[in-house]
């Protein structure tokens, strides 16, 4: 019961990705709800809430923000993280992306498959970067960082 069952993204304010980018963010939503890991801790004054969990995944005042409530509406727990140590990460990201995106129209698999390799590279720094920012918040397994992760590039400043 220590899952996700529903995501709500917000990307209201944001410029629209392009294609491609709307792609990843469809699958990535996809996958994390298909199979995910996300408890959230018991603190000294309160056992860990059961759940599974609603996730409202959103910016607010340039910082993300992870709102948990219960599937039947209950407030679990709010937090809110700076975009800073994602930022190397994220322009990395939406770099090779845009690299891979472009390899695949014209390039031998040879080539394609070892800007994949680099893009799961990037992929998986941004995911360990993320599990360590939720210590103490949020336990998430690496699969769902990987996932949730691609959702914090599509939320994240650009410029």
């Amino acid at each position: 019961m220590a899952r996700i069952s529903r995501l709500e993204l917000d990307t209201g304010g944001l410029p629209a990705p392009s294609a491609e980018l709307e792609q990843e963010r469809r699958v990535a939503v996809y996958d994390l709800l298909e199979d995910n890991s996300f408890r959230i801790p018991g603190r000294e004054d309160a056992p860990a809430p059961e759940g599974p969990f609603v996730l409202n995944l959103g910016v607010r005042d340039r910082r993300l923000v992870f709102d948990t409530e219960t599937e039947t509406g209950d407030k679990v727990v709010e937090f809110h993280l700076s975009f800073g140590p994602f930022r190397q990460a994220v322009k990395d990201y939406f770099q090779i992306c845009e690299s891979y995106f472009e390899a695949v129209k014209k390039l031998p698999p040879s080539q394609i498959e070892a800007i994949d390799m680099a893009r799961r590279g990037i992929h998986n720094e941004g995911a360990r970067i993320l599990q360590e920012r939720l210590e103490g918040k949020a336990e998430v397994d690496i699969d769902t960082a990987r996932r949730l992760f691609t959702l914090v590039a599509v939320l994240a400043p650009r410029g």
